[in-house]
Order: C-alpha cells, then sequence, then structure tokens
C-alpha cells in the first residue's frame, strides 16, 4: 500500500480505539488532491446550481456527476483522515479508491464534454453563460485531477515504489 497515508507504519488504530487525526495524510498526494477534487468539485456544482440549469437537461447530468463525486470524496477525505481506513483493514483500500478514481475520471470526462457542449454564447441570461462556461473549465481541471489521483491509487495499489519485505508485512492485530 505505498502511498498511502499511514501504510509504512505499523496500525495504530484498534478497532475499539476513537479515530485519530492523521496529520500526514494533509500533506501527502492523495490528501492534496482529494482537497483540490472537494474545492474543484464544489465550484463545479455550485455554479451550475446558480443557473436555470433545470431548464436544460444537460446540466442534470452536470449536476448529477459533480455533487455524487463531491459527497463520496468528502466521505473518502473524512475517512483517511481520521484513520477510518485503517479500522476496517479487510477492505483492499488502494484497489477501492483507483476503481472510485478511475470511474470519477471518466464520469467527469462525459460531464466536462456535457456541459461544455451545452454553453451557448447566445444565452438571453449573460451571467448563466459565464457560470456554465466557468463551470466547464472547472470540470476539466476536475477531471484531470481524478485522473492524477487514478495514476497514484494504480501505483499504491501494485505497490510501486516499495520493496517486496515492506509490502507483505502487515500488522492487523
Amino acid at each position: 500500500m505505498a502511498g498511502l497515508p499511514g501504510a509504512s507504519r505499523a496500525r495504530s488504530a484498534s478497532p475499539g480505539s476513537p479515530p485519530a487525526l492523521d496529520g500526514s495524510f494533509l500533506v501527502s498526494p492523495l490528501g492534496w488532491l482529494m482537497c483540490a477534487q472537494a474545492v474543484l468539485g464544489l465550484l463545479v456544482w455550485s455554479l451550475i446550481a446558480a443557473t436555470t440549469y433545470h431548464l436544460h437537461a444537460a446540466y442534470g447530468w452536470v449536476m448529477f456527476v459533480s455533487l455524487f463525486f463531491w459527497i463520496l470524496t468528502l466521505l473518502f477525505f473524512v475517512t483517511y483522515l481520521l484513520q477510518l481506513h485503517q479500522k476496517f483493514y479487510m477492505i483492499p483500500w488502494p484497489l477501492v479508491l483507483m476503481i472510485y478514481n478511475a470511474v470519477a475520471t471518466v464520469l467527469y470526462i462525459t460531464a466536462f464534454v456535457t456541459c461544455a457542449a451545452a454553453v451557448q454564447p447566445t444565452s438571453w441570461r449573460q451571467w448563466d453563460y459565464n457560470r456554465r462556461a466557468a463551470a466547464s473549465f472547472f470540470a476539466c481541471v476536475t477531471m484531470i485531477t481524478y485522473g492524477v489521483s487514478t495514476f497514484f491509487s494504480f501505483r499504491a495499489w501494485k505497490g510501486l515504489g516499495s520493496n517486496a519485505a515492506t509490502s507483505q508485512v502487515t500488522d492487523h492485530a
């Protein structure tokens, strides 16, 4: 589980202990990317929500994708920040994160293309055009951050960056 916070040290959270904050998670690449995804996802759905999106079916899809993955990203962020992933050691967290990030990347590609294609410069409400164009830009940037997270999650899942001895040692007691 190289690349994931807390993977190299002994498991400090036993099943009965209260959650503890993991400060190293906040400075890890995964922590930075999750923070960026949360902020960018918030920008996407808030910019779309500030328009008359209900009049255009395409923006309903963008709202669904951005809100769904924003909520899930916050849940994963809290899970890692409070080291709850160590309490559920039987779940293959690197694989779960890789699949999550890959699906988020693919669905954000569709949301970005949908959002960008639905922006019409001849809109009768100029502020709707500006917000939708900005939402398209931020959807693209969010898609890129999920793609980078997929890359790092894949490396963590495959154990790249660690040696065979450290990747085989686990302490589940």
